[in-house]
């Protein structure tokens, strides 16, 4: 090969990259038999499409989120990508429309599921990429249940992945929820999806759980379905959050892929 044509090629390679992971969806069954292996790590997205974000975001941003960070994943981690999960447990927004939540028992039972059905054809190591924070009640014990059977899985705490990033931008008093950093990450990731001229500031702490619109009932009183203060978000902030969180994740699936596999029942 001429030496301007290889420079040429480098040069290509270096700006776009070449893709480590491999999406699961993409294969045929005779591929997939060759890319399911004993060693490998199975990353399982998890991202509501239909959960409320305030009036200033989608019902799917849980989903975009999810996708980006796979996006991010498959780049530069070995992995196999298995389709993004859009229903799990999110009781917390069942008053606001559009909401979906499933039972605690059949979002901790899908996620066995899956990860018992692929760890039949030889991967033993799944990372959940969890966009969630009540998704946590379902992992945890779906952890439990799938350790028994020799199968590893680990997940995302998505409040403590990228923490240290989000304590240098945060300027919000609180909140977790369609808040100052999960709008700015939108900024980041999808900006056409974000209407900051509904932005608002909705924070009401209480220490019952869950949100509601009634101001009269148990829960945080959020007339918006915000928890937290939207309106100072901003794209930079985002893309410090965004980075942090994905060098977490790539770190917890790293040390998975390390992490010895139990002998099971």
């Amino acid at each position: 090969m001429p030496r301007t044509l290889w420079l040429a090629v480098v040069t290509v390679s270096i700006c776009f990259g070449q893709q480590r992971g491999v999406v699961l969806a993409d294969l045929t069954w005779v591929e997939a038999e060759k890319a399911l292996r004993p060693e490998t790590v199975v990353v399982i997205p998890i991202g509501a499409e239909s959960k409320e974000h305030g009036p200033h975001m989608k019902l799917k941003t849980d989903y975009l989120e999810a996708e980006y960070y796979t996006r991010q994943i498959l780049q530069r981690a070995d992995v196999v990508v298995a389709p993004t999960v859009n229903y799990s447990f999110y009781p917390a927004f069942a008053e606001y429309p559009g909401s979906t939540t499933l039972r605690l028992d059949t979002a901790r039972d899908m996620l066995v599921d899956i990860c018992r059905g692929l760890a039949h054809y030889g991967p033993k190591r799944f990372y959940a990429l969890n966009t969630g924070v009540s998704t946590l009640r379902a992992l945890k014990p779906a952890a439990g249940m799938l350790a028994a059977d020799g199968i590893l899985l680990r997940y995302t705490d998505i409040l403590e992945v990228g923490a240290e990033a989000e304590k240098r931008v945060k300027q919000e008093a609180g909140g977790t929820h369609a808040d100052e950093i999960e709008t700015s990450l939108m900024l980041y990731i999808d900006p056409a999806s974000v209407d900051m001229g509904k932005a608002v500031k909705d924070y009401h702490p209480s220490e019952s759980g869950g949100l509601t619109r009634d101001p009269h009932q148990p829960g945080a009183y959020s007339a918006s379905g915000i928890y937290g203060d939207a309106t100072l978000a901003t794209r930079e902030k985002g893309e410090a959050v965004a980075r942090a969180t994905v060098e977490g994740m790539l770190r917890e699936i790293e040390e998975l892929r390390r992490a010895p596999v139990g002998p099971g029942r």
